[in-house]
C-alpha cells in the first residue's frame, strides 16, 4: 500500500513536469534525466554488461524519450512509458550485435535469495559457504549469458529492479501470463544449466 502511494505520488510529480515540458518549457525534460538517469543505467548495464554500451543506449533512450515526450498522452505511468523505450532500444541493440550479456549479481550477498532464485534447496549453501556462494554466481553469470535476450531481461527486472509481474507487463506490452511464463522458462532453463554444478556441491554437504 505505502509503495503503491509512492508511486502515485512520483507519477504526479512526473504528470506535473511533463505539463511544463509539452507546454514548452523543453528544460523541464532535465527533470526526468535527474530522476531517472541512475536506475535506466544499471538496467542497460545489466542487460549489456559493457559501461560504454550501457551508456550509450542512456543517451539514446532520453534522446528517443525527448522526440515523443510531446505525444505522450499518460495512458501508463511515465516510468513504465520511460522504461519500455529503454528496454526495447537495448534489446534491438542485442538483437542487430548479436550480443549475450551477463546479469550482475554482485548485490546478491544473501544466499537464501539466490537459493531462492533458483528454488532450490537452502541447505545447499548451509553454514560458511561464502565460497560456493561466489562461484554459484559466477556460474549463474554464465548461465544468464545463454538465455535469449528477452527471457533475461525479464529475471532483469523480476530480481534485480524488483518490478511486480504487472508493471513488467506493462513495460514490456504483453500479458502477466506471458511474464510468469518467461520468468519460469528462464528459472528452469538456469537450473538445467546448473545441475551439474549444484549435484557436485550438494555431494559434498
Amino acid at each position: 500500500m505505502v509503495n503503491d502511494e509512492r508511486a502515485d505520488a512520483s507519477n504526479q510529480e512526473d504528470l506535473e513536469w511533463l505539463e511544463r515540458f509539452q507546454s514548452g518549457n523543453v528544460r523541464a525534460f532535465d527533470f526526468f534525466v535527474r530522476k531517472y538517469q541512475r536506475r535506466l543505467y544499471a538496467i542497460l548495464y545489466n542487460m549489456t554488461s559493457c559501461k560504454e554500451d550501457a551508456a550509450d543506449l542512456l543517451q539514446e533512450t532520453f534522446v528517443k524519450a525527448f522526440r515523443a515526450l510531446g505525444n505522450f498522452k499518460g495512458q501508463s505511468r511515465f516510468y513504465t512509458w520511460l522504461y519500455r523505450i529503454a528496454i526495447n532500444t537495448a534489446l534491438n541493440f542485442l538483437e542487430s550485435h548479436k550480443k549475450r550479456s551477463a546479469l550482475r549479481l554482485e548485490s546478491w550477498s544473501d544466499e537464501g535469495k539466490v537459493a531462492d532464485f533458483l528454488m532450490i534447496d537452502k541447505s545447499v549453501l548451509a553454514g560458511d559457504r561464502s565460497i560456493l556462494l561466489n562461484e554459484l554466481k559466477e556460474k549463474l553469470n554464465e548461465s544468464l549469458q545463454k538465455l535469449s535476450p528477452i527471457h533475461r531481461t525479464v529475471v532483469i527486472l523480476f530480481e534485480i529492479e524488483g518490478m511486480s509481474h504487472a508493471e513488467i507487463a506493462k513495460t514490456l506490452h504483453c500479458s502477466e501470463g506471458t511474464v510468469r511464463s518467461r520468468l519460469h522458462y528462464a528459472k528452469e532453463q538456469l537450473k538445467q544449466f546448473l545441475s551439474d554444478y549444484l549435484k557436485d556441491e550438494t555431494t559434498k554437504i
